[in-house]
């Protein structure tokens, strides 16, 4: 999508902290962190929502929880811990409408699930 913010870090149009790329997965770090660790995992097809992954979509899914690991442990926070949030629409909060993962950590996180 042309004026999708996540299409155009995708296609290198506006610069990001790039932590990982391969030809499905882009993860970059959060501009406005919510934790030391921000990273967004964004699949490079454009997906909106996750209502609206397909079945053929569901291999890019089990790739974007791969990727999460393979960050978690090269950053060496896999043993800490970490949280991964994914909003579903407006009301969850999901400001840019293309599928992100939020990976969350570097502190404790607390029992609130936010």
């Amino acid at each position: 999508m042309k004026d999708c913010i996540f299409c155009k870090i995708i296609n290198k149009e506006i610069p990001s902290e790039i932590v990982y790329e391969d030809e499905k997965v882009i993860a970059f770090n959060d501009i406005n962190p919510a934790a030391p660790i921000h990273i967004l995992v964004v699949p490079k097809k454009h997906i909106e929502t996750l209502i609206d992954i397909s079945d053929e979509d569901s291999s890019i899914i089990a790739h974007i929880y791969q990727t999460i690991n393979k960050i978690a442990i090269e950053r060496k926070f896999a043993n800490n811990g970490f949280r991964v949030i994914a909003n579903c629409g407006k009301d969850s909060g999901q400001e840019v409408m293309h599928i992100h993962f939020h990976v969350l950590g570097g502190k404790k996180l607390g029992d609130k699930i936010v």
